[in-house]
């Protein structure tokens, strides 16, 4: 407010009116409190002539300009300490480079910025992903026992996060018993869902189980609307094709098997079944981060999958081994890329964990769109599977459908929160 005493008996008061959305001090952009201070208050005496002198122009000594402070509990805010998107905005806002301020005060960070970002977090997922299953497949060509293999992929990610948790590279969730026991039922149907993906690997090409696991969606749909939840109409019509699209590419696919066709089938029940579950039964452990929340499931998956695995092919390990090291020659490079697939089993779902942190559920749904299309070029390349029109055809078909799926399924909220709104 600014005061101007022009007689010394008379105040006149000249208020200047709030802009419409004020604009608090950000820990994350300094350069917000220099305009905050530009709206500071300062009371002022106008020079009084008196004798023909003036007197001198004196500020209130009790006026004070209010300085941003640093609140340390919206970078605390996140469960495992600091989040990555956090993390983003205080190295942008310490290398002094310009940011954008929306009308609600909120910073956004600049557009090339943003699209350079995206394109590491799928750059790198998609990596990880295509070395896993290049790898995996190519253990499975000369040591087909997908059981032991999906073994000893879930034992390097318990070390991983073992590791991870003991030199506090990654915070360790405090857990109690109702928590294991609320972990039980999804880790449960992530085993199941990870073996029979082994399974489907070991029998037909990589090509052909990612085409037949990106009818995902539709079991999702059908199973949750079971158990009480509705879709729109549009929803229901996405799932269309990728029924179409996917009965298309088994009936041509070269490499057939019922074996590699039921795997992949059961990996899809088995994994929405684990999202189902997982929604129902761990809500009351939100502030267990998801990175930490799939370390644990991976954990129990492997207590619950190893001694299974011994029952079901443990005989036939031995003579299996000494085959693949004739096969293959070189007993190093068979375990190295046992190794490689191990790691980067838990690498690539790891990424896609943080991915899913830093960016919107629809860009990550577009994303693990195109990742099976990736993956399925990369590995049709690698292994050289031949490929009919037909079945192509009726792969692009059932990815595009999935595609159709998740701009269905995003939008559903958005309306709900309008209406809401509203």
């Amino acid at each position: 407010m600014l005061t101007l005493n022009l007689l010394p008996s008379t105040n006149v008061t000249l208020s200047k009116s709030r802009p419409k959305y004020p604009l608090s001090p950000s820990p994350f952009q300094p350069n917000l409190g220099s305009r905050n201070q530009k709206l500071r208050t300062l009371s002022f005496t106008k020079p009084l002539i008196q004798n023909g002198h003036p007197f001198r122009c004196s500020a209130n000594q009790d006026s004070q300009i209010s300085r941003p402070r640093l609140d340390f509990s919206k970078i605390l805010r996140h469960p495992s300490g600091v989040s990555s998107r956090n993390t983003t905005q205080i190295l942008e806002a310490a290398s002094g480079t310009p940011e954008e301020v929306s009308p609600d005060g909120e910073i956004e960070v600049s557009k090339p910025k943003v699209n350079m970002k995206l394109a590491l977090i799928f750059g790198l997922w998609y990596f990880q992903n295509i070395v896993f299953n290049i790898f995996n497949k190519k253990v499975l060509n000369i040591f087909p026992y997908p059981w032991l293999l999906a073994s000893f992929q879930l034992f390097c990610g318990s070390v991983w996060m073992l590791i991870l948790w003991s030199f506090k590279l990654q915070p360790c969730p405090k857990i109690n018993k109702s928590f294991i026991i609320a972990l039980l039922g999804p880790a449960l149907f992530h085993t199941i869902g990870h073996i029979s993906a082994c399974v489907s690997f070991s029998k037909v090409a990589v090509s052909f189980t990612h085409v037949i696991k990106s009818a995902e969606p539709v079991f999702t749909v059908v199973f949750s609307s079971f158990l009480g939840d509705t879709y729109p109409l549009t929803v229901w019509l996405s799932i269309l094709p990728i029924v179409f699209g996917c009965s298309l590419a088994a009936v041509t696919e070269v490499s057939f098997n019922l074996g590699g066709l039921s795997g992949a089938m059961i990996s899809n029940v088995g994994f929405v079944l684990r999202n189902i579950f997982s929604k129902r039964s761990l809500q009351n452990f939100k502030e267990v981060d998801g990175l930490n929340m799939y370390g644990w499931i991976t954990i129990l998956s492997f207590i619950y999958l190893f001694p299974v695995a011994v029952f079901v092919e443990g005989s036939q390990w031995v003579a299996g081994y000494h085959k693949a090291l004739g096969t293959i020659g070189n007993p190093n490079t068979f375990y190295l890329w046992v190794l490689i697939s191990g790691i980067f089993y838990h690498l690539y779902n790891q990424s896609s964990y943080q991915a899913l942190d830093d960016i919107s559920p629809l860009t990550f749904s577009v994303g693990n769109t195109m990742k099976r299309v990736v993956v399925i070029v990369a590995t049709v390349l690698v292994f050289r599977n031949p490929v009919r029109p037909l079945n192509a055809l009726g792969s692009a078909i059932a990815i595009f459908g999935t595609f159709l799926y998740s701009q269905a399924t995003v939008k559903k909220p958005k309306k709900e929160a309008v209406e809401k709104k509203d």
